[in-house]
């Protein structure tokens, strides 16, 4: 968007210059060049000059200076590849950490399994660290490491495994599916 200069306040040597022609001084030398030369504007891009068609009946020229909005480049492909590469090992952590917590409760329920007289009371340690595991993989999924439907299967997982652990132990049973005829 640009914004017309005379109303926002230009350095002072822009601010004493005079734009307007006279009759008989008219092509006199750039004196504008030469007093926006030490302020720097046109080499960087904020200042741009529009030239204003003449009226057919009038002699007066017109200049019109524009300040103007730094315009974006592009990103270059060595800032690409170092963000892509800081993005890779960020996610690389937290899938590692997922992979970590569902290992150890998977691991955990497996002797749970092989132990000849578990106790009811052993599950909750177990609980726990699903909770852990639950909240991690929630995590990946609200930074975008993982997709959602990713982070509810690996959940789904493991409360499934600790359910067949419950049932296998007798601490649970299914209720029997009630098929009603219509």
């Amino acid at each position: 968007m640009t914004q017309c200069l005379s109303f926002c306040g230009l350095p002072a040597k822009l601010n004493a210059l005079s734009l307007t022609n006279t009759p008989n001084a008219a092509f006199k030398n750039l004196s504008f060049s030469s007093n926006t030369s030490s302020v720097n504007l046109f080499s960087r891009g904020l200042v741009s000059m529009c030239p204003v068609k003449m009226n057919p009946e009038s002699n007066r020229r017109s200049t019109i200076v524009r300040a103007e909005e730094k315009k974006k480049t592009p990103d270059s492909a060595a800032k690409r590849a170092r963000q892509a590469e800081k993005r890779r090992i960020y996610n690389k952590s937290h899938k590692s950490e997922v992979r970590t917590r569902m290992k150890k409760v998977l691991e955990a329920l497996e002797l749970l399994v092989k132990k000849s007289d578990p106790q009811p009371e052993e599950v909750l340690p177990i609980e726990k660290l699903i909770a852990e595991a639950y909240s991690v993989i929630d995590k990946a999924v609200k930074v975008g490491t993982l997709h959602r439907n990713t982070g509810a299967r690996r959940k789904s997982r493991l409360a499934r495994r600790k359910k067949a652990v419950e049932i296998h132990h007798g601490w649970y049973t299914p209720a029997a599916e009630t098929t009603s005829a219509a």
